[in-house]
């Protein structure tokens, strides 16, 4: 399985973007999981699935990817749609919608 680079999106229950600028790169999957049989827990003999590396820029990913010979895939973050919001349009005399409070 080929290697990922992404850039790590914006928490859902958060409003900052700390650590949203990196660019990640994910080894792939190359060994198959399997569960323990005392203990039942999910292991892998591939010890390069559990690493991640960070990089400033897309570039310098893909150039490390290249250097070591590693397939890989870039997946391009998508588009923050910001809406504009202004406080005062909840007192708005032609607001559409009722406001109970």
């Amino acid at each position: 399985m080929p290697a990922r680079i992404y850039r790590q999106p914006k928490p859902a229950g958060q409003s900052g973007l700390a650590g949203t600028q990196d660019w990640v790169f994910e080894y792939g999957q190359s060994a198959p999981r399997h569960q323990d049989s005392l203990m039942g827990w999910t292991g892998s003999s591939d010890t390069r699935a559990q690493l991640r590396l960070y990089f400033s820029s897309c570039e310098e990913a893909v150039a490390y990817a290249q250097r070591e010979h590693i397939a890989f895939e870039v997946e391009k973050p998508a588009e923050r749609i910001r809406v504009p919001k202004v406080y005062a349009d909840n007192f708005a005399s032609n607001r559409i919608q009722n406001w109970t409070h």
